[in-house]
């Protein structure tokens, strides 16, 4: 199926099945492969739970929170996109399991523009944030959209260095919360001349476990991600890390050995990082790099037919499953079946409460 846009009654069944306690990306794609729409998987929902043997509480939420839950969005000039839609992001729908739904205020058009990430410290040095900003004003004259988190930092300054070129932030709480709250001024600015994104739902205050959701549609919604200081063990890595599962280019701008916050910057270098000292490096690390097509390589999970799961495939899967989240490939390769069987395995294990599907494509025991 092409892309296409929803009619209202069936946007709000996407959001209605993503915000479903216990169904993850992973799951909610599937559900859509075996059903057709996501109408007709909340309709076969308690059905299909209960034939999972399912001791997980997959009730949908009411239909009236959902409605009043696009009606406050649209209060405050947002909007909900699902990952058909044209105006979602190609480069974000292009990733295995994309978030189902985001809320976006702002300039959508930019979604769909060509963007390089920039994340790293939010305790920069004062040539970290130069860098940020040169970076960033430079790379939005040669046509490139910044997209970054919205943190003190670097991404502050990569902001506010694109903010008349295009700026794109990921945030990680509902698309009306502000954080750090020292940003209101930049988010005001976000929303009248850059573009905002969210996958969380409206009012929703982000926790610690939300910010790596929020890292892989920085680096999802990018072509390639930039890392301008970032200590061992940042949130900064994260985004690279996800960079890398997504097939996009991760770059490092080199810092001093004796600074803590350039020690991840400097190793991913040493990993083979593009190693980045002004715009003509990135310019010249973007050669030949396009923007990935939405029907190329996942969007048939949009069209696929439905097919029964062999038990001894689940219990297998269940088997390969340990509570360390693990690539949905590895699983693939250690059951040795077809990849939409082991997607429609995962979904029935997680419909019974016995897996857990996570952002990034992995999937683990529940315990």
């Amino acid at each position: 199926m092409k892309r296409r846009t929803l009619t209202g009654g069936e946007r709000a069944d996407w959001l209605r099945l993503s915000r479903t306690r216990g169904i993850g990306p992973i799951t909610f794609f599937h559900l859509l492969e075996r059903y057709g729409s996501a109408g007709e998987a909340l309709a076969d929902l308690p059905a299909l739970a209960k034939k999972a043997g399912g001791k997980a509480d997959v009730r949908a939420p009411a239909l009236d929170d959902i409605k009043r839950e696009i009606e406050a969005t649209q209060k405050i000039g947002a909007a909900h996109l699902a990952a058909c839609e044209p105006e979602y992001s190609a480069c974000l729908a292009a990733i295995e399991a994309p978030p189902p739904v985001i809320a976006v205020r702002g300039r959508r058009s930019l979604l769909n523009q060509q963007a390089i990430a920039m994340v790293g410290a939010r305790d920069a040095s004062a040539a970290g944030r130069r860098m940020a900003r040169d970076l960033a004003r430079d790379l939005g004259q040669a046509g490139y959209v910044i997209v970054s988190g919205m943190a003190r930092g670097v991404d502050g300054e990569a902001h506010a260095a694109a903010m008349e070129t295009g700026t794109v932030a990921a945030i990680a709480g509902g698309i009306e919360q502000i954080y750090p709250p020292q940003h209101d001024r930049l988010y005001a600015m976000l929303a009248e001349r850059g573009c905002i994104v969210s996958e969380s739902p409206f009012g929703y205050v982000a926790q610690a476990r939300d910010f790596p959701k929020r890292n892989r549609v920085i680096s999802g919604l990018s072509l390639a991600s930039i890392v301008v200081e970032a200590a061992e063990r940042s949130g900064s890595l994260i985004t690279a890390r996800f960079a890398l599962e997504q097939g996009r280019e991760v770059m490092a701008v080199p810092g001093s050995p004796l600074d803590p916050r350039c020690k991840g910057t400097n190793r991913l270098i040493k990993q083979g990082a593009a190693l980045i000292e002004d715009v003509e490096d990135v310019l010249q690390a973007m050669q030949g790099i396009s923007p990935p097509a939405f029907d190329e390589p996942y969007a048939e999970r949009f069209d696929a037919k439905d097919a029964a799961v062999p038990p001894a495939l689940t219990r297998a899967v269940r088997e390969a499953l340990s509570p360390t989240p693990m690539r949905v490939e590895e699983i693939v390769r250690a059951v040795d079946a077809p990849h939409r069987l082991v997607l429609a395995a995962l979904a029935e294990l997680e419909l019974a409460g016995e897996a857990l599907t996570h952002v990034g494509g992995t999937a683990s025991l529940a315990v």
